[in-house]
């Protein structure tokens, strides 16, 4: 089974997904009208804005949507920029809807950040856009998460290796004693390894010499 957060809802893989803070962006009003009661009907609470790409960024700032829809119409460039910019500014998925199935607009799209799109601009299309959007969505900041979980542990390590070289030059000791010298310390002050290590980096004096002295 699948899980993911969306705003204060939890998706989880096999349910539908309603009660989303949608944000709607689109030039031409009267299509942008239809698309949000399309949203509505749904379920979803709707903003909805005729606007540029000028405008975008401080509507999302603004509404902190839990997903964007971009309506597609001839203009292609003007929907890939309201795309980049919404991607840049927004921490939820993005949705493109069409008209007409465009491939090639749905590849620079793909590219430029969207996670899922709809065509016909029907309700079913809608919801099950909107939903593998959100799942999407989750499945990336699980990786990214994870990522930078590695990084971190990565990142810890390093700095613990590069104190142990200190440690083992400043006493003339192994591998092995510099490393019970940094656990020692830190279980003596209560602090952590990588606290200790990065405190060894930064030169000061925390830790004894070999002999005690």
């Amino acid at each position: 089974m699948h899980e993911g957060t969306m705003g204060a809802q939890t998706i989880t893989e096999g349910t539908e997904v309603r009660g989303l803070r949608v944000l709607a962006a689109d030039e031409d009003e009267a299509e942008l009208r239809d698309t949000a009661q399309v949203l509505r009907e749904l379920g979803h609470e709707v903003t909805e804005f005729a606007i540029g790409t000028a405008e975008v960024a401080a509507a999302i700032a603004r509404e902190d949507p839990d997903l964007s829809v971009v309506v597609v119409h001839r203009d292609d460039e003007h929907a890939l920029g309201l795309i980049d910019e919404i991607v840049s500014f927004s921490t939820g998925p993005v949705v493109a809807l069409l008209d007409e199935e465009d491939p090639d607009f749905i590849r620079v799209a793909a590219d430029r950040g969207i996670h899922a799109y709809a065509r016909p601009i029907t309700p079913d299309a809608v919801q099950s856009a909107v939903e593998v959007a959100i799942r999407r969505h989750a499945e990336q900041a699980k990786l990214t998460e994870a990522v930078g979980q590695l990084e971190s542990a990565l990142e810890r390590r390093a700095i613990i290796e590069r104190a142990k070289g200190i440690l083992m030059e400043r006493h003339s000791c192994d591998e092995r004693a510099a490393f019970e010298l940094l656990r020692a310390k830190a279980r003596s002050t209560n602090r952590s390894v990588v606290d200790l290590a990065q405190a060894v980096l930064d030169g000061h004096s925390l830790l004894p010499n070999i002999n005690g002295d």
